[in-house]
């Protein structure tokens, strides 16, 4: 059927469903601020679909119908860059990002500060898109930086690479470079779907893109959670483009591309340092992996008198940062005990420095991810740090095995205590048997009773308490409440005032509630919530402790195997003396309602969502809990009432959409006080 047998309204309407769909995904992939509910957009993509079987020839090659489709590949093509692609010298201190400044100011022949562009480098892959009078013709990878593969197909699954540039005024031939990355929180997604159905994890999003990216039938690729940003233009013919580089990625911003909401400009190149620094301490809190920063001279005019050296432009450069994955030696591997006793492999590593520190230790969590990653003591493994998070091995050189590797081989008797250690069905932990006569589950249980959210008692930190144990002076929970004051100022490093604010803590804790004194005991799965839970249901400790496992499941969010912890932990002799022992300490808390008593919001769903100022979220949901509320993390018609604070977003967009009740702070403090809370 051609163009004139179609009706003139169609072509209208599959021209204005191509408009809104198109700017609906500029909204939501690009500037992630979406304004077109999502059912409205499942309606005007299926009438597009309609649209488009009835009438074939109107399914054109930019239609957001076309995202995913095409044929699987045979093998990918070469392709030759219009221009190619250079790689970026790199700096790897402040003094060889100073020298980049004065290699520039010197070529240019002026002492006047440089203005730069300061972009984070994302962990990806980088591409080139060509687009010819605003449609996406071709995608390849930047290959050796002259000859490239064409991924045209995948790449225009992802939905945050427009098929056709937004309307203004689009040179004819426009080429974008940018980075298709994945997302840490696709990426986790991504390899838990992976460990479910027993398939090979990515070791990091990199490898996962590079992976995706490179897969021959593109409905796989649409399946990975993929994103472009961009950063810089290629070829351009037939147009006029602005003449700062952060003016050129707002032009491109605006024609449809996303690009990184972190950019700045910098005066000079102390300004980049700062940034750089300031880059550094939020790089863990960011969505995607970055390792390192971008600087470029911001204006083109000078780009250009700069030119080029070898492979790379004299005008950029890449200031790393500290490496967070490194490989090293498996020299030998140890097991330790934790406070519900499982028994965890901890790699001994050849140091090596990594993340910014020297690493001679790292985890290999449990029996399951040994086998996972097939390793051996002897092997060389590539080891991740990132930020704070405890380093891990997330890949063998199996081609550097040596003929001597040996397998590791999980101990049968605790290396504390010399109990039976012991594997549950379906568990991937082995777990010590020994309970509290066992020294590394003691200190671990004093350490968790003393936390803030249990005991809360200040000034009870790890160190102390290892030393407490290592000295004789503890020897389980409740001994916590006869240390005496001569016995702390002996320790090392404790003066009287330390010790006499100690045992005063220790007494102001005495004084807690019974949802607190529950979770502070340890019991295997029971945290905060279910903690209260089970106070709510029982209102007494007697109650519970005698509740078998039938009964327990009567507590909401308690299943079969919190039950079944539950009650084991109360079956167990030393633990009923322990918490007799307390008692008989002077814990003591009030009573706790029970389910259908006076509890005002007993069967209603709460959801906090942004910044509260006055309360803290947990103290928020603590009293509405108190009051009987559920208190949930989503929005749904479930939902009674939702508590927004400032930068309350898309969960206070549903909470309208529904109608629901809506209350502010100021609100929700008065409402709590009505209901006898004292804040």
């Amino acid at each position: 059927m051609n163009e004139q047998n179609i009706p003139l309204d169609v072509q209208t309407r599959v021209a204005e469903l191509h408009d809104i769909l198109n700017r609906a995904n500029y909204q939501y992939y690009v500037l992630d601020t979406p304004e077109l509910p999502d059912a409205e957009y499942d309606r005007c993509l299926r009438e597009l679909q309609k649209l488009e079987q009835e009438y074939p020839s109107l399914v054109t090659t930019d239609s957001p119908t076309q995202r995913v489709g095409a044929e699987p590949l045979s093998a990918f093509t070469q392709v030759r860059h219009e221009l190619p692609m250079l790689s970026l010298d790199n700096a790897f201190s402040d003094e060889e990002l100073q020298d980049f400044d004065r290699r520039i100011r010197d070529r240019l022949n002026s002492q006047n500060a440089v203005e730069y562009a300061c972009e984070p480098k994302l962990d990806g892959i980088a591409v080139s898109l060509l687009y010819r009078n605003g449609v996406l013709e071709r995608a390849a990878t930047r290959g050796d930086g002259t000859v490239g593969e064409d991924i045209t197909q995948n790449v225009r699954t992802i939905y945050s690479v427009p098929l056709k540039l937004l309307d203004g005024d689009v040179p004819p031939v426009l080429e974008v470079r940018g980075e298709i990355y994945m997302p840490k929180a696709g990426f986790a997604e991504l390899n838990d779907k992976a460990r479910a159905a027993g398939e090979k994890l990515f070791v990091n999003p990199r490898n996962a893109a590079a992976g995706s990216l490179r897969q021959l039938d593109p409905k796989i690729t649409a399946r990975r959670p993929l994103q472009l940003c961009v950063y810089s233009v290629g070829l351009v013919e037939g147009g006029e483009l602005p003449e700062r580089h952060t003016d050129i990625l707002e032009q491109l911003n605006r024609w449809g591309f996303r690009i990184n909401s972190e950019m700045a400009v910098a005066e000079d190149i102390d300004a980049c340092i700062d940034y750089y620094r300031k880059l550094g301490e939020k790089r863990e809190q960011l969505p995607y992996d970055i390792d390192g920063i971008v600087f470029k001279v911001n204006s083109i005019p000078l780009q250009k008198r700069l030119g080029f050296v070898a492979r790379a432009p004299r005008w950029a450069t890449a200031y790393k940062f500290p490496a967070q994955e490194e490989m090293t030696k498996l020299l030998d591997v140890e097991f330790q005990v934790g406070r519900t006793g499982a028994v965890t492999p901890v790699a001994r590593l050849e140091p090596v420095f990594v993340g910014g520190v020297t690493v001679s230790n790292a985890t290999l969590h449990n029996r399951d991810e040994i086998a996972r990653l097939g390793v051996k003591v002897g092997d060389t493994v590539i080891i991740r740090r990132a930020g704070d998070v405890i380093p891990q091995v997330v890949s063998v050189v199996e081609s550097r095995r040596p003929d001597d590797a040996r397998d590791i081989e999980f101990p049968d008797h605790c290396p504390v205590c010399d109990s039976p250690v012991e594997a549950t069905p379906g568990e991937a932990v082995a777990r010590c048997s020994g309970g509290l006569i066992c020294s590394a589950q003691r200190k671990q249980a004093i350490k968790h009773f003393a936390s803030r959210k249990a005991m809360d008692i200040d000034g009870l930190g790890d160190k102390l308490v290892e030393q407490l144990v290592d000295e004789g002076l503890l020897h389980s929970v409740s001994g916590l409440y006869h240390l005496e004051l001569d016995a702390l100022v002996a320790l090392e490093r404790m003066g009287e005032k330390s010790a006499q604010n100690l045992l005063d803590a220790l007494e102001k804790s005495k004084d807690t509630t019974l949802p607190k004194f529950l979770y502070a005991l340890g019991i295997r799965e029971v945290g905060e919530a279910t903690a209260r839970n089970l106070a709510r249901h029982f209102g007494e400790l007697d109650a519970l402790m005698q509740a078998d496992t039938e009964a327990l499941q009567q507590v909401e969010d308690v299943g079969p195997v919190v039950a079944h912890y539950v009650a084991e932990f109360f079956e167990q002799p030393h633990n009923l003396e322990e918490i007799e022992a307390l008692k008989q300490a002077g814990i003591r808390w009030p009573a706790e309602e029970q389910q259908g008593g006076e509890q005002p919001l007993a069967g209603q769903t709460w959801v906090l969502t942004g910044k509260l100022e006055t309360l803290s979220r947990s103290e928020a949901k603590d009293y509405l809990q108190r009051l009987g509320a559920k208190v949930a993390g989503s929005v749904s018609a479930n939902t009674h009432t939702v508590v927004a604070g400032p930068g309350a977003g898309s969960k206070l967009n549903k909470a309208r959409e529904l109608d629901l009740p809506v209350l502010d702070e100021e609100a929700l403090i008065a409402m709590l006080r009505e209901r006898g809370i004292e804040i």
